[in-house]
């Protein structure tokens, strides 16, 4: 793994998190063209960068784990915002979401939340932070046809949007794997999606859709 983050007591307290986590840092480095350097030599399977980094602290840790998803889409991202950046959100939903993350650095305190993010994405998966998938989706509940959900539906479209997995939610929302199937069936026919049983698939149009 390696570690992107500018501010150095913040990346070494990650750096340590992340070991404590099981986790080899391989690499931790403070600007996106060492990031970008660092993973041209050792190749990890996944990199935590945040959005904001030198030199002029916008968007270069974003533009460089878009940079690293061209070049070796084999590479994990789970990238950290200080806030809900819908733009930044937007641009990664636009890219192919196996082994994609988004969250806020808040998460990180919670570190089972954080830890758990961080495997899904290592192993292929997707993970986006609840407030970011919320404000994506309040954007653009306005228009048909996300008004058409009810209110439960929407409850596992943010779920599924999070990068849940059907029995994921089933046990969020304490009810069945079957209604949850139910629910996801209906909500794929309201938003015209085809449904897949490719659970990445799944993802990247329901992500697609909510970053349009």
């Amino acid at each position: 793994m390696i570690l992107a983050e500018d501010s150095v007591l913040l990346r070494e307290g990650l750096a340590k998190l992340l070991q404590d986590g099981g986790h080899e840092v391989v690499a931790a480095v403070g600007d996106a063209e060492t990031l970008l350097a660092a993973v041209d030599a050792d190749r990890p399977d996944v990199v935590v960068a945040d959005v904001r980094m030198p030199p002029s602290h916008t968007d270069e840790g974003l533009r460089a784990a878009l940079e690293i998803r061209s070049r070796w889409p084999a590479v994990g991202i789970l990238v950290l915002s200080q806030y809900v950046e819908k733009r930044y959100a937007a641009e990664l939903f636009e890219t192919h979401t196996d082994g994609v993350g988004y969250l806020l650095k808040d998460r990180v305190a919670h570190v089972g939340d954080f830890l758990d993010a961080l495997d899904r994405v290592a192993g292929g998966g997707a993970a986006f932070d609840a407030e970011v998938v919320r404000q994506l989706i309040a954007r653009t509940s306005h228009g048909d046809p996300l008004r058409r959900l009810t209110p439960r539906e929407r409850d596992v479209l943010e779920l599924m949007a999070q990068g849940h997995t059907n029995a994921g939610i089933a046990a969020g929302l304490h009810v069945s794997r079957s209604a949850v199937e139910k629910h996801a069936n209906a909500i794929f026919d309201k938003l015209g999606l085809t449904a897949d049983g490719a659970y990445s698939r799944r993802v990247l149009a329901v992500l697609r859709y909510l970053g349009s």
